[in-house]
């Protein structure tokens, strides 16, 4: 894959995160803090979020194919990366109540459930896309493929 069509994914990725996030943003804040009234700029952390969950997906970036087990282990260092990077988000916000242990958790949990999700999400339309391209490629085949062949002799 060229760099062009691995940052269009990555920016297909950020748009996924950013409703994924916001929905979940919205469970964990009813369930939390349902006192709690935000400002026009609480539909910024959403993108933010977002925004900095697709910098740990730039470890998937190969020029080449990678192997199967090469591929789990980025996906791995990939979902930890992100971890990571949501629960410092978390830790650094006045806005999110880290002090309690359900939040931490609920807010872990999220992240593994949009990780999931996206993957998933991503899966089908790889999937669609493929079955696409083998029809086509079909139909191809079997319009220029007939006339060039010849029999065995």
């Amino acid at each position: 894959m060229d760099l062009k069509q691995f940052l269009i994914r990555k920016l297909i990725l950020f748009f996924m995160l950013s409703t994924l996030i916001t929905f979940a943003m919205y469970i964990l804040g009813t369930a939390f803090d349902p006192q709690v009234r935000f400002g026009y700029e609480s539909f910024l952390s959403p993108l933010i979020y977002a925004g900095c969950c697709v910098v740990p997906s730039l470890v998937t970036w190969s020029k080449r194919e990678l192997k199967p087990k090469e591929l789990v282990v980025r996906e791995g260092l990939q979902f930890l990366l992100t971890e990571a990077v949501v629960l410092f988000l978390a830790f650094r916000s006045r806005m999110i109540d880290t002090s309690r242990p359900a939040v931490v958790l609920g807010l872990a949990g999220s992240v593994l459930i949009i990780y999931l999700l996206v993957f998933l999400f991503s899966f089908l339309a790889n999937s669609v896309q493929a079955k696409q391209v083998n029809q086509e490629l079909q139909a191809f085949q079997r319009l220029h493929g007939e006339d060039k062949r010849q029999p065995l002799s």
